[in-house]
Parts: C-alpha cells; sequence; structure tokens
C-alpha cells in the first residue's frame, strides 16, 4: 500500500497541473493572441482587440465583429480629421488637392466597412449563404484597405509639408494596419468555417 500512495499523489499533482495548464490556455485573452499571430501586425492586432476580451470571449465570429468594428471607428475617426485638415485655411493647392483625394478615399473606406459590418451579421448561417455574405465581406474590406493606402500614399510626397502630412500619414498608417488585420482574421473565418 506504501508503493500505491506515492504513485496516486504524483498522478493527483500531475491532474492539477493539467488542468490549470488548461484552464490558463483557454481564456478569450489566449484565444484572441492566438488569432492575432497570424496577422501582418500581431501586436497591434492583440492591443487593438484584448480590450475587447469579455465581450470576443472565444466565439471567432465576435472576434471578427470586433476587428471590423475597430477598424471602421478607427477610420470614421481619421475621416474627422482628415476633414477638419482639409478645412484650414492657408492651403497650398497641392495640400489642398491632397487632402480632398484623401477625404474621398477615406470616405469611401467607411461606406465600404459599414456595408462590410452588415454583412458580416449574416455570415452566423453556415452553408452557401455563409460561403456569399464572407466573400462579400473579404472583397469590401480589401476595398476599404486600399483606399486607406491610396489615401496614405497621397501624403508620401512633397505635395504636403509639415505636421498635417505627418498627423495624417500616421492615422493612415494605423488605419490601414488595423484593417490588414481586420481582413487576415477575416480570411481566417472565412476559410475555416
Amino acid at each position: 500500500m506504501a508503493k500505491t500512495f506515492p504513485t496516486f499523489l504524483f498522478l493527483s499533482v500531475m491532474y492539477i497541473i493539467a488542468g490549470i495548464a488548461n484552464s490558463t490556455a483557454a481564456t478569450p485573452s489566449n484565444f484572441i493572441k492566438s488569432s492575432c499571430s497570424t496577422t501582418t501586425y500581431p501586436t497591434l492586432c492583440f492591443e487593438s482587440l484584448s480590450i475587447y476580451a469579455s465581450t470576443i470571449q472565444q466565439d471567432p465570429h465576435q472576434l471578427v465583429q470586433t476587428a471590423l468594428s475597430v477598424s471602421l471607428n478607427n477610420t470614421q475617426s481619421t475621416k474627422t480629421f482628415v476633414s477638419k485638415c482639409y478645412k484650414l485655411k492657408g492651403l497650398k493647392a497641392t495640400e489642398y488637392a491632397a487632402l480632398h483625394d484623401c477625404a474621398e478615399e477615406i470616405s469611401d473606406s467607411v461606406d465600404r466597412l459599414r456595408k462590410s459590418l452588415k454583412e458580416l451579421k449574416l455570415c452566423k448561417v453556415k452553408g452557401e449563404d455563409f460561403r456569399w455574405h464572407i466573400s462579400n465581406v473579404e472583397t469590401w474590406v480589401s476595398s476599404a484597405l486600399t483606399d486607406e493606402t491610396t489615401c496614405g500614399d497621397g501624403f508620401s510626397g512633397n505635395a504636403v509639408n509639415g505636421k498635417i502630412k505627418d498627423s495624417i500619414r500616421a492615422k493612415m498608417v494605423n488605419v490601414a494596419q488595423v484593417t490588414s488585420n481586420a481582413l487576415s482574421l477575416i480570411n481566417q473565418y472565412g476559410a475555416k468555417y
């Protein structure tokens, strides 16, 4: 009997350790981190989504919906900023043109992201309809990303100088990275389901 007690004790301890390891591995935070690990900007992905861990839990659909919402919110905020810059007095013709083009691109991006979010809500149904809806989401988010990149590219040359250029470029890089991450998560979701 003395020989079985240590074996029983050892197995009990191992069972407890395995249970603790499994309970920490299956957290919403770890689910988000694991999902973000395959995106182009995994650190930004995790930082922007982990604050919604209690909402996301371990639901892939909710993860994608949240990522898309974060992208839309950031893009809308940037659209507001660009609109304010566009109304500044004393702009050179080249600055005005770059801001005008960017305002149009970012506005298109917001529209596409809104459509994507509405379409994503229809993706809960699996099968042919799911494939159709997720394909629409992927297309619109990809187009939104193109719009954001085009806007940012308008500020890469010497047409606009100073703080406006730096501020808009920084905002557009962030928006494009967040949208790129959302697209990556959407593609993963579409491929898996």
